[in-house]
């Protein structure tokens, strides 16, 4: 990308990756520091995209050795050990959206077989906290105790990721009809019963991540991110983490720029960007964020899921690899109320 990243920055940025992915596969958000199963897959397809094959599937080899006999993840590991056992529905339902953007890269048949058990086992998992109505709570504790509130931000990623497994059903010629059900009934709450979710508003990843995916009409998706734009875009530097608070985050602007990829907004896309190169480092590794008022980057980290996801939005804007069309929905079902786009 012409004033953004080249490709030896891009390979640069993955070797940085790399460096801290544990020789089991697992990706920490940084070296010494504990690694959630959300974040972990994210950082694998960025290495993906970025032609470290072999790394990425030895992190999804550590995604199936990882998950629990009930089919779902724990929130957070330190070193291999469970350290908060309470299960997030997101964190545990994003294999599924990994294993397929995965297949998508590389067309193998083989990997889809071994990771179908663990996709299948983690969204029946997830699916048992979905309410009637279609939104799915959030967590359940280790306990068995079930989170109050479903989130816009995790039940839009989960519709995703339902999408991504009733496609990677088809590829292993299996029939889940209680998905696709499950995901046109949580669809229906994110686009038509706000009031179903918790008020998250102040974050910039529940204006957004319902675009991410494609699923939205392609005007609908353009005004709910022009209503908040000025909210959450910082002129020069990407986009805000909350509205109330002077900090962009790298996480937050990349995945806003796939959201603006989805709609077609690329002179945007490529712009923002370029802008949030601001967290990039010599060493090729990125800031989490940046408080600009006070010029300075905070938290004082650099983690692997904000590498991954500049990896991720880079390659979704040049259409480098055959995976780039991952959250424009490019090869999913629709799964909405009526399955077809205005």
């Amino acid at each position: 990308m012409p004033g953004v990243l080249d490709a030896a920055q891009v390979q640069a940025t993955a070797d940085t990756i790399v460096a801290v992915q544990r020789p089991d596969g697992s990706i920490p958000w940084f070296e010494g520091h504990h690694l959630d199963p959300w974040d972990h897959l994210q950082a694998a397809m960025g290495l993906a995209v970025a032609g470290r094959r072999d790394e990425a599937e030895a992190a999804y080899a550590w995604s199936r050795t990882a998950q629990r006999p009930d089919g779902s993840f724990a929130t957070e590991y330190v070193d291999g050990v469970v350290t908060v056992p309470a299960t997030d529905a997101n964190f545990t339902a994003y294999v599924a959206t990994a294993a397929w953007h995965h297949w998508r890269l590389t067309g193998d048949v083989a990997f889809v077989e071994a990771m179908w058990p663990t996709v299948r086992a983690a969204l029946d998992v997830v699916l048992e906290l979905q309410e009637p109505a279609g939104p799915v709570r959030w967590s359940r504790g280790a306990e068995g105790d079930v989170a109050d509130e479903a989130l816009v931000t995790g039940n839009a990623s989960i519709h995703l990721s339902l999408r991504c497994g009733v496609a990677l059903a088809a590829v292993v010629g299996e029939d889940v009809p209680g998905w696709r059900d499950a995901a046109v009934r949580l669809r229906r709450a994110l686009d038509h019963e706000p009031h179903r979710f918790a008020d998250k508003a102040r974050f910039s990843m529940d204006w957004y991540y319902p675009v991410l995916g494609g699923a939205l009409p392609d005007a609908v998706a353009a005004a709910r991110l022009d209503a908040r734009w000025d909210d959450f875009v910082v002129p020069g530097f990407g986009a805000r983490c909350v509205d109330d608070s002077p900090w962009v985050t790298g996480g937050e602007t990349c995945e806003l720029v796939l959201a603006l990829d989805a709609v077609g907004r690329d002179d945007d896309a490529r712009r923002i960007l370029g802008e949030i190169q601001v967290l990039r480092r010599d060493d090729a590794t990125y800031w989490t964020g940046y408080v600009y008022p006070d010029q300075t980057y905070w938290p004082v980290e650099q983690t692997t899921w904000t590498a991954g996801t500049v990896l991720l939005a880079v390659d979704a804007l040049t259409r480098t690899t055959p995976a780039n069309g991952l959250f424009r929905g490019d090869g999913l079902p629709l799964l909405t109320t009526d399955e077809e786009r205005p």
